[in-house]
């Protein structure tokens, strides 16, 4: 499995950005808590200095500012051109996606632990951003937010082909839709926003677990298309709370 880790991840031979494959050295600087943590407040609010990353974080200024420089050393951020100044520098995360997990990097033991940790990071920050939301935004959103935001589950069997190119397909049309909204001027009342498309095959389970095959010796009035792929919505509140 290659995890990648951006609001932009897609087939790299589908989209016009790049998929960054890491190399052992770039993977082992990424490998620190603050430094992933950096990269997802850049991805989340765009430019930032050391100063409001700090200050986003938790964290003292020169320690965002050091680390903010040691991932400029492998360019997984880089200075805003034309803004900031010598005392306060603007640092932004180029444009793309970083795979931090593949084939080449699983061969030794500290590219696999820094894989994992890079990756345990990422994902400990989409859960508490999913969790946040799902216990306080009824109580911080207005109804139009809640109405517009879905954190939705669907189940089906397939095969690795058939999850690669549904995969591949529903990444490629997010993007087209992420670009129509990005060329758009700023809307009234915009903020930050973040999308998560998770599609997996499950562990821990026999893979026949649920097959059709199974199915099939059911009575019949068991064997409907619905039970063979079962989507769920949840949805907040509809009640509005003000801010």
């Amino acid at each position: 499995m290659a995890s990648k880790h951006n609001t932009e991840t897609a087939d790299e031979q589908a989209l016009p950005y790049p998929v960054r494959k890491m190399d052992p050295a770039s993977l082992k600087a990424l490998a620190h808590p603050l430094r992933v943590q950096i990269l997802e407040m850049l991805s989340r609010y765009g430019a930032q200095t050391a100063c409001s990353l700090g200050e986003l974080l938790g964290e003292s200024s020169g320690s965002t500012s050091y680390h903010l420089r040691q991932l400029a050393k492998h360019d997984f951020v880089r200075e805003v051109e034309g803004k900031g100044t010598a005392r306060e520098r603007w640092w932004e995360r180029p444009r793309g996606a970083i795979e931090v997990s593949s084939p080449e990097l699983a061969g030794s033991p500290a590219t696999q632990e820094a894989s994992r940790l890079v990756n345990r990071e990422f994902e400990h920050r989409r859960q508490a951003v999913l969790a946040d939301f799902m216990a306080h935004g009824a109580d911080t959103l207005d109804r139009g937010w809640l109405e517009a935001a879905i954190v939705s589950t669907a189940n089906v069997r397939m095969n690795e082909e058939q999850l690669a190119a549904y995969t591949r397909a529903m990444d490629a049309y997010s993007y087209r839709l992420l670009e129509e909204v990005r060329g758009e001027d700023e809307q009234e009342g915009a903020r930050p926003v973040q999308i998560h498309f998770n599609a997996f095959p499950i562990l821990g389970v026999p893979a026949s677990a649920g097959s059709r095959g199974q199915r099939k010796a059911q009575p019949a009035e068991h064997n409907t298309a619905k039970s063979e792929s079962i989507s769920t919505r949840q949805s907040m509140s509809p009640e509005r709370k003000e801010p």
